[in-house]
């Protein structure tokens, strides 16, 4: 899987000479660049399956380097930087401390799947990108990023009662990132609302708001989940190295 472009070599470790002549001819500037060789010390040969042991890093191993994820990509649009074809490259060579520098990117992934109908090979790029923000989590390299609170707001109440109230959802990301709810664009939506919403529909949301009512005959449904998800999360942390009881 070789990478060849010059935009994916970090500027440090390139070597211009702007005045270099060898055996009488002149080769400064451009001529002169090259690539500094060095030792590979990251090289963490268990993290292809590190990512692929989370949710939607299934099927990384299907990459065959095309780039179609990164051509259709939408953040890569606007931030060249954003690059899952690099990422899965360095992801399926094992190399940690270059997937690091990015680590501050990666969960930029805006899930609109562009990548994923563009890509040949059925790799899910969305997942792994998913996979990859959880995984740099979990093993500690990044806090924990909006994007990955709000699945877990929003998993935790259907798990809890099986219906979805945006309202509480809402109330509670805001709460967990340090957001305000007085947000203009907020307070201009809840006003749309009142005035467009039949006065029942209203009163629904009130309740349902207030007193969480839950699916008919959840709990049984609640159970067999509530295992299933544990033993998926014990096999992610032993994939991953966790020890039972550290952050998930």
């Amino acid at each position: 899987m070789p990478i060849h472009e010059k935009s994916l070599i970090r500027p440090e470790n390139l070597a211009i000479h702007e005045d270099l002549t060898i055996e009488g001819v002149d080769v400064s500037g451009h001529w002169s660049t090259f690539i500094k060789s060095r030792a590979v010390t990251d090289y963490n040969e268990a993290m292809e399956q590190e990512i692929a042991a989370l949710p939607g890093g299934e099927y990384i191993h299907r990459c065959w380097q095309c780039g179609s994820c990164t051509n259709s990509c939408t953040v890569n649009a606007v931030n060249p930087d954003f690059n899952p074809r690099y990422w899965i490259y360095l992801i399926r060579l094992g190399m940690e401390e270059e997937l690091l520098r990015d680590k501050d990117i990666v969960w930029q992934c805006v899930s609109c799947n562009k990548c994923t109908y563009a890509c040949p090979r059925d790799v899910n790029p969305e997942g792994v990108m998913k996979a990859t923000a959880h995984w740099l989590e979990l093993k500690g390299h990044t806090d924990q990023k909006p994007s990955m609170a709000f699945d877990e707001i929003f998993s935790a109440q259907v798990f809890a009662t099986g219906k979805i109230e945006e309202g509480r959802i809402i109330r509670q990301f805001f709460a967990r990132t340090g957001q305000s709810l007085f947000q203009d664009w907020l307070l201009a939506l809840a006003r749309g609302l009142a005035k467009r919403l039949p006065v029942g529909l209203l009163a629904r949301l009130g309740f349902a708001a207030l007193f969480r009512p839950r699916t008919s005959g959840w709990g049984r449904a609640q159970a067999a989940m509530a295992e299933y998800l544990g033993e998926q999360q014990a096999a992610r942390r032993s994939a991953l190295g966790i020890e039972e009881g550290a952050k998930r």
